[in-house]
């Protein structure tokens, strides 16, 4: 059992792998948009491009966050994800990432939509309605998620030894 628990952490580490170096190409991605744009003068098509580079250095940071926390929560910490404290923490650090992504790319998406085809606003303002959607799904479950913590406290204790292994 021990060596299919290491295949397990093996494979998160090589997914985590993977997501940090799609990272590192969205980044090279949008730094090349930044600097044709950047070249091309002060134009509406240059901050177009500078607009649509931002967005690809939002879904660069999601997948960066998402390559951090497996690493932490599953290679390093090997962690449990079993207890409300483990599960509030995991998925609070998930969702923060993924709602500010997203509202990056709906503020990209109204911006494109106003300057290039107007009748895309009712997809982007669907987009930025789903990112309030999700803010209060999230605050919700933080609010609820506290009451069974403190059914356990010994489960927000062994979260704070976990912690210890990242120092």
């Amino acid at each position: 059992m021990e060596a299919f628990l290491r295949l397990f952490r093996f494979m998160h580490a090589l997914v985590a792998v993977l997501f940090a170096c799609a990272a590192l190409m969205l980044i090279t991605i949008a730094a090349h948009m930044g600097g044709v744009a950047f070249l091309g003068g002060l134009s509406g098509a240059s901050a177009q491009t500078i607009i649509e580079a931002v967005g690809l250095l939002a879904a660069a940071v999601v997948a960066l966050q998402i390559a951090e926390t497996i690493a932490e929560e599953e290679v390093i910490r090997d962690a449990d994800i079993s207890t409300p404290t483990r599960v509030r923490r995991f998925l609070s650090r998930f969702f923060v990432v993924v709602i500010v992504a997203l509202a990056i790319e709906g503020l990209v998406a109204t911006f494109r939509a106003l300057h290039e085809d107007p009748a895309q606003l009712p997809f982007a303002a669907s987009l930025l309605a789903a990112v309030g959607v999700l803010l209060a799904a999230w605050g919700l479950f933080v609010y609820l998620n506290r009451f069974a913590e403190e059914l356990e406290p010994e489960a927000m204790a062994d979260a704070k030894r976990e912690d210890r292994k990242l120092k």
